[in-house]
């Protein structure tokens, strides 16, 4: 029989004797009863730069391997790039070598990432010396057994991925990736049996994703209401990482991104005017465009059958409140969110050239601006100016409140002023939308927001500190939906009758000298909140 396994002069074949040093003996002793030492001194990993090296502990490393060893479930809160894998590997690879018959399930969001993290923990292994090895009886993509009966597989995390088995340690990698309903039927079905063992150990490491599964477990492990030990790294403790290193990553992904990614936030809250369950499930999608340093984001290039609306939500442009915009395709429920527009530097006066752009593009869209303060502004540039056409006109009616015009008319402005009650309207309309999925949010800024849009008395508005403007124009958008009018535009063929209509009735209402000026712009009336309204007459 061969000493070594399947041509592998790196690995120790099942039933090879070798006899141990007296030295040998004191050092397998060593390793036993404390996995740090061993770590330390026998494990190697592959350095990008440098190649084969010892594995240097970090501190929170440390800590991290002696919780796992005497803790029985662990939950680690840690970022991106901070070395979490490789330490959780170095663990296993003290566990299965000693002790025996236990088994390890790695599991990931993905078989592809589960498999990785088994080969790196094999490579660790082939660099073992190998009087400290136990013997190999499998070695594959996605299974090790040991001649001391232990075993290590690699899966995605499923309930049907280690049914049937009966695992000592349960691995759970980037837990907060998996989707939220593969997640909670995991740990329904099978943590229970799991966790039934005396000794069982369950361990979870994630980088945050939103208000999910892993954040559950987060939040009672920190409150003490599960059994979890917490443990977090901030992306400080990783050496090599400062300032510096902060503000050129930022610069290379986005604030948000490293607020996740780095700074292990959870991008979510309480009292949410969107449900926390469908928070939880709500995905972004990646531009497959982006334009303006990032600020627009194309998730959906134009269809040409399609019809699209844009809400505009309009900021000063100094670098505080954002202006924003959603194109959303309304030519079927689900309506879709294609195309955003979010920035705190645009002046509004070079903004509706950027609307008036994006607009075309998506097939003339029609476009609602919010008027309050400097919305106004843009609504008169895109109409008077930008001679943009499609902008749609609210009719002010002081019993009846605001609903879609024609454009015709004494009490119509072009644009919206919202007041409580059309926002009051417009959250109550998107919630319907988005928990009912009549309205898919592409875009993470959005989601974001809508994390941390929640209940201040008897209002729905950003968290302190936060903003809401992406959410204002799904806002906008949902106040729009159920008004008669915006049924006949969303409907190509009414679309183009309407158009005729609207021409027919200027031709009709045009004199030999033109428009007849009867003093009524000059009218004033006050709504049911008791907002003074300027009634401005049709400019055509």
């Amino acid at each position: 029989m061969s000493d070594i396994y399947l041509n592998n002069p790196n690995l120790k074949n099942a039933g090879v004797e070798i006899q141990w040093t007296q030295e040998q003996a004191q050092e397998y002793v060593k390793c036993l009863e404390n996995p740090v030492y061993f770590i330390k001194k026998y494990m190697k990993i592959v350095n990008l730069d440098v190649g084969l090296v010892p594995f240097e502990l970090y501190p929170f490393q440390e800590n991290m391997i002696q919780t796992f060893h005497e803790e029985r479930f662990t939950i680690c809160k840690i970022g991106r790039q901070s070395g979490k894998s490789i330490t959780c590997i170095a663990f296993f690879l003290h566990y299965i070598l000693f002790n025996k018959d236990v088994s390890v399930a790695l599991l990931a969001n993905k078989l592809a990432t589960a498999r990785e993290l088994l080969s790196r923990l094999q490579r660790a292994y082939e660099n073992l010396p190998l009087w400290l090895q136990q013997g190999v009886l499998v070695w594959n993509k996605t299974n090790i057994e040991l001649e001391n009966g232990a075993k290590i597989m690699a899966a995605a995390t499923s309930s049907s991925a280690i049914r049937g088995g009966s695992f000592n340690i349960l691995f759970l990698d980037e837990f907060a990736f998996v989707p939220n309903e593969i997640a909670e039927e995991f740990f329904n079905s099978v943590y229970p049996t799991i966790s039934s063992g005396a000794s069982t150990k369950v361990i979870i490491v994630s980088t945050p994703q939103g208000m999910n599964h892993f954040y559950k477990l987060w939040n009672d492990s920190i409150q003490n209401t599960n059994s979890y030990k917490s443990i977090e790294v901030h992306w400080s403790e990783v050496p090599g990482r400062d300032e510096k290193w902060k503000e050129e990553t930022i610069k290379n992904t986005s604030e948000e991104q490293f607020r996740q990614e780095f700074e292990t936030e959870f991008l979510g809250s309480t009292n949410t005017l969107i449900n926390t369950a469908k928070l939880k499930n709500l995905s972004y999608s990646s531009p497959i465009k982006m334009t303006r340093n990032g600020t627009v984001k194309i998730y959906e290039e134009p269809k040409e059958t399609s019809t699209y609306f844009i809400t505009v939500d309009v900021s000063r442009g100094r670098g505080q409140d954002y202006s924003a915009l959603s194109v959303i395709d309304a030519s079927e429920v689900p309506y879709k969110q294609v195309a955003t527009f979010r920035s705190n530097e645009m002046p509004p006066m070079v903004y509706p050239t950027l609307i008036k752009g994006i607009a075309v593009q998506y097939n003339n869209a029609y476009i609602l601006v919010e008027i309050n303060d400097v919305g106004q502004q843009v609504s008169d540039i895109l109409y008077h100016e930008l001679e943009y056409e499609n902008i749609i006109s609210i009719h002010n009616d002081t019993r009846k409140g605001q609903s879609i015009s024609s454009g015709f008319g004494k009490a119509f402005t072009m644009g919206i002023r919202t007041t409580k009650s059309t926002k009051k309207i417009g959250c109550f309309n998107m919630k319907s939308l988005v928990e009912e999925n009549k309205l898919i949010i592409n875009d993470f800024d959005t989601i974001n927001e809508l994390t941390t849009f929640v209940s201040k008395g008897h209002k729905y508005e950003a968290e302190n500190g936060r903003t809401d403007d992406m959410v204002d124009t799904l806002i906008l958008f949902s106040w729009m939906v159920t008004d008669a009018y915006f049924k006949e535009l969303s409907d190509l063929d009414t679309r183009r009758e309407i158009y005729e209509e609207r021409i027919r009735m200027l031709e009709e209402n045009m004199t030999p000298f033109g428009y007849i000026q009867d003093g009524a712009e000059f009218e004033n009336f006050s709504d049911d909140e008791g907002q003074v309204w300027q009634v401005v007459e049709n400019s055509l």
